[in-house]
């Protein structure tokens, strides 16, 4: 008899050890072999509290700035607390964030961006690698309705041009202090020498969130309207000027999206309180 409750007293524990991890949320580190950047590519993974088999949940991609990496919004973000706090408190949806590697800290030899250029082809690995195998790991419901894209800076910029070259993918785009343009900064393009700022510098100039708007047709615009937008950004951020231009670029088009401007620099006390505006406005977008 003591044996045989014994026994049960391990099945009972080992039950319970097996569940805990779904009683609580978690980031993980994940990766993913990629043919076309040639390199395993490193990501972090917000699992909302509950997550288990029996449902799927909303995703939002959390796209960091330039010389960070992958473990930027979670480790300098804290973008685990305010995912929890929202959460918890009803205010945000539960979702699965996805936080994809772009770049790292030496920006000269690593290569940063979110866009294809020479020797890195990273928005066809983002489009036909990434999203596709994420999604089908984790417990995602991936269609535009429950898809969204969000970032800082450089990740901004990105997210905005995403969204701009492929607006069947998400239903909601927030760009924080975002790298939307690179004529009048000129980031990297000044020297001679072309290295991997040089290209980053390049791509974002090249993919230009501004220059999209003047060109766009009646067609491309209408596409547009299919995504809620929303732009954030510091009052005293060197890169005010650009985000306010590509609002009221969008005004003009009239392609609604939302401005905030609030006290702040380009930095992570900002961002990391952006979040609690980025993932209930997501929420609230999800399913429309």
């Amino acid at each position: 008899m003591k044996k045989l409750l014994f026994i049960l007293a391990l099945i009972v524990s080992a039950c319970a050890v097996q569940a805990q991890p779904l009683g609580r949320s978690a980031v993980k580190t994940d990766s993913l072999k990629s043919s076309i950047l040639g390199a395993e590519v490193k990501y972090n993974v917000y699992l909302p509290k509950g997550y288990d088999d029996g449902e799927r949940y909303p995703v939002i991609y959390l796209l960091h700035g330039l010389s960070d990496t992958y473990d930027a919004w979670a480790v300098k973000g804290r973008m685990k607390d305010v995912a929890d706090e929202l959460m918890n408190s009803g205010e945000c949806r539960k979702a699965v964030i996805i936080m994809p590697n772009a770049g790292g800290p030496d920006i000269r030899k690593t290569w940063n961006g979110y866009f294809n250029m020479p020797g890195w082809n990273y928005e066809d690995f983002f489009f036909n690698e990434f999203v596709p195998a994420v999604e089908a790991k984790y417990h995602i419901r991936g269609d535009k309705q429950h898809r969204a894209v969000m970032g800082l800076s450089m990740g901004g910029g990105g997210s905005a041009v995403y969204c701009q070259r492929h607006p069947d993918m998400f239903s909601s785009c927030y760009a924080m202090s975002a790298w939307l343009d690179n004529k009048s900064d000129d980031v990297g393009t000044r020297g001679k020498d072309k290295d991997c700022l040089y290209y980053v510098g390049e791509a974002v100039r090249e993919h230009s969130a501004l220059d999209f708007l003047d060109n766009a047709d009646e067609a491309a615009l209408k596409s547009l309207r299919t995504v809620k937008w929303f732009v954030d950004c510091g009052d005293d951020d060197f890169l005010f000027d650009v985000n306010v231009a590509f609002h009221q670029k969008m005004r003009d088009h009239k392609v609604k999206c939302e401005l905030r401007v609030r006290d702040g620099v380009h930095n992570w006390e900002y961002w990391h309180t952006a979040l609690r505006t980025a993932l209930p406005f997501a929420s609230r977008n999800f399913g429309l």
